[in-house]
């Protein structure tokens, strides 16, 4: 294990042990049927609603037991709501055969965990991690969020290389004889600090060589092929002018805009109505910038494009100085800027402004 990869794995388990507040009902919880049940409703179910139907299964089937012999339309009846109902047969089957074939005690190894009907890698790691503690590492998007933007790594989470590498790494990092404790601690991490959209990385226990912090790319990972199946994003740019010059880039992902140049991105995975106190608190926790004059932010722009309509805010900030993550932009003078080539999203707004000596 290399020193990060070793320095990753105490700063993570140190970070859990002081200052981890997330509460949840099963946290903690050693019963491989109440883990299993917990997984089951959480996939593809937030954590918000799949909570009250955990604790309804819970007090109607209290043991694995109780759910194998349970009234097929008795637990749909519970499940109503959820949807994706396959989850609900697929609970009922492995109760069942669990009762016949285990003698209703959940199997141990992580291989007979996984061959069970309905439970893939994920759920088994889960499983074999935090009931017998086994190393084997939890592989969620809160995970592959945390390590493809600590290790800086861009090959996308949902290809097939992507969860080959990421999977490994999470094994690699992975401290074996505490493995149901690190597994929960870099989910909570990945829930409450390095969160989809403005992540505390001001604070963050990793910010000191977390290359995603280090290189401005934040928002950039983790990167995900079917981003380009999406049919709405939305795209806030934050415009900074340094004494008299406009910070660049040019886009290189193999995305939409390809080779034309932007400013500083942060898509999120909902439209943002941003303010002076949201864009400070961005600015201070991604890029460690204390001090900036907030001279603009715009209103809500819109482009349809052939299969994606794109919406966002510009924000104009002025800086006292380029902070270190934003040195390998472009600096361009404000006059010039029109030479440049940008899409045509960012265009309608430089035409719009371009007459107002306050924004440019």
């Amino acid at each position: 294990m290399l020193d990060t990869e070793k320095q990753f794995a105490q700063l993570l388990l140190q970070w859990h042990k002081n200052d981890n507040k997330r509460l949840m009902p099963w946290k903690g919880e050693k019963d491989p049927y109440k883990i299993w049940l917990s997984e089951i409703i959480l996939q593809q179910t937030r954590v918000e609603q799949g909570l009250s139907y955990y604790e309804k299964f819970i007090q109607q089937f209290p043991t694995i037991n109780h759910l194998a012999n349970a009234q097929d339309e008795v637990v749909f009846k519970l499940w109503e709501g959820l949807g994706y109902y396959n989850r609900c047969k697929n609970l009922l089957h492995t109760a069942r055969l669990i009762c016949k074939e285990y003698q209703g005690t959940f199997p141990t190894e992580y291989d007979a965990i996984l061959a069970l009907k309905g439970i893939g890698p994920y759920t088994a790691a889960a499983i074999a991690s935090f009931a017998f503690n086994q190393p084997y590492a939890v592989v969620d998007g809160n995970v592959f969020r945390v390590l493809a933007r600590v290790f800086g790594i861009s090959t996308a989470i949902d290809s097939l290389d992507g969860k080959v590498r990421f999977t490994h790494l999470a094994n690699k990092v992975l401290t074996p004889n505490s493995a149901a404790m690190h597994n929960q601690a870099i989910m909570d991490f990945g829930a409450t600090v390095c969160k989809p959209f403005n992540p505390l990385c001001f604070t963050c226990v990793f910010n000191t060589f977390c290359v995603a912090k280090q290189e401005a790319l934040v928002n950039q990972l983790p990167v995900k092929e079917k981003v380009l199946l999406k049919k709405k994003r939305f795209f806030s740019y934050f415009i900074f002018e340094y004494q008299g010059n406009l910070l660049i880039k040019k886009r290189t992902n193999s995305d939409i805009w390809q080779n034309l140049h932007e400013f500083y991105l942060v898509e999120s995975a909902e439209a943002v109505f941003w303010n002076q106190q949201l864009v400070a608190e961005s600015l201070l926790q991604q890029l460690g910038i204390e001090k900036a004059d907030i001279v603009h932010i715009s209103p809500m722009y819109v482009q349809q494009l052939t299969h994606q309509k794109i919406q966002g805010q510009f924000v104009k900030i002025v800086l006292p100085e380029v902070p270190k993550p934003l040195q390998q932009y472009q600096l361009v003078p404000l006059k010039e800027v029109s030479a440049w080539a940008f899409p045509k999203f960012i265009n309608q707004y430089l035409e719009a402004n371009s007459t107002q000596s306050s924004l440019f």
